[in-house]
């Protein structure tokens, strides 16, 4: 057996070791066979040319009967806690106060790149909260949420739901541009949403809707793929949570639609709404 490939075994032995599987480890001990039988089983090139079609095979040793190795559990991944639980509500809390507190924001590395702060826009006062990842190329320029084409559909799907883009409010989880438009990272989430948290504490929305996997897995406090939960409801600090694909998403899936209007008309149900006609 070559170096490589005998490292790879023993590495597989050793996982099984670890996950407790030790009578076969043992068992493989005891069959590793020693440098003086090596030596008498592993005959020359020459010798095996040698030796007549006629000769014996050596006999192989008799198998030991495999040990039954026990199932794993399967252990479900839990949500961790939100962030809303280590962030402290603010007594008189209010969107110009956190807007003042965001200042000229340099707290993350973000800032460095960013054209304009995108803080959020819409009703303080607003039932429905619609929560992004983070501004895209418009959204940095211009100053305000959704505001290119993924904006423009959301705006659309606002409509739908007989509510108008003022009757909302709309924020992301970091504030400032990720270069290239990638996900924020998760310093960055970090450093930025409990801003996010005390907008949806100063509104006191009814519905909170997250809008892509970055802003479910966020407040929420998960890994899981947004797939998961995608159309379930949370319980989230005296508000209704649900996830749904993001509208970026949409645009490049335009079959996934039936089932982000499946979402958003529970959305409707909760909050009394009927779509609108067309």
């Amino acid at each position: 057996m070559d170096p490589e490939t005998r490292a790879r075994v023993e590495a597989w032995l050793r996982y099984g070791e670890e996950l407790g599987v030790a009578p076969f480890f043992r068992d493989r001990a005891a069959l590793r066979p020693t440098q003086s039988d090596a030596a008498e089983s592993a005959p020359s090139i020459e010798m095996t040319a040698a030796r007549p079609k006629s000769a014996p095979a050596r006999p192989a040793p008799p198998a030991t009967p495999a040990t039954p190795v026990p199932a794993l559990p399967i252990i479900a991944v839990a949500p961790g806690p939100s962030l809303f639980d280590v962030v402290e509500r603010v007594e008189g809390d209010s969107l110009p106060r956190i807007r003042e507190d965001i200042g000229d924001c340099t707290r993350c590395r973000l800032h460095k790149g960013r054209t304009k702060i995108v803080y959020g826009v819409g009703d303080p006062k607003a039932e429905l909260v619609f929560v992004g990842e983070g501004p895209g190329h418009d959204e940095d320029v211009q100053g305000e949420p959704f505001v290119g084409r993924a904006g423009k559909l959301l705006t659309q799907m606002i409509e739908a739901m007989s509510l108008r883009r003022g009757d909302v409010y709309i924020c992301n989880v970091v504030k400032c541009r990720p270069p290239e438009n990638r996900l924020p990272e998760k310093d960055e989430i970090a450093t930025c949403s409990p801003f996010l948290l005390r907008q949806l504490a100063a509104i006191q929305p009814k519905v909170i809707c997250c809008l892509g996997a970055c802003a479910a897995q966020t407040m929420l406090g998960t890994n899981q793929g947004i797939s998961r939960f995608r159309g379930e409801w949370f319980d989230f600090r005296g508000s209704k949570l649900i996830a749904t694909y993001h509208p970026a998403y949409l645009l490049r899936n335009p079959n996934a639609k039936g089932e982000v209007w499946k979402d958003l008309q529970k959305v409707m149900g909760v909050l009394g709404l009927q779509p609108k006609k067309k």
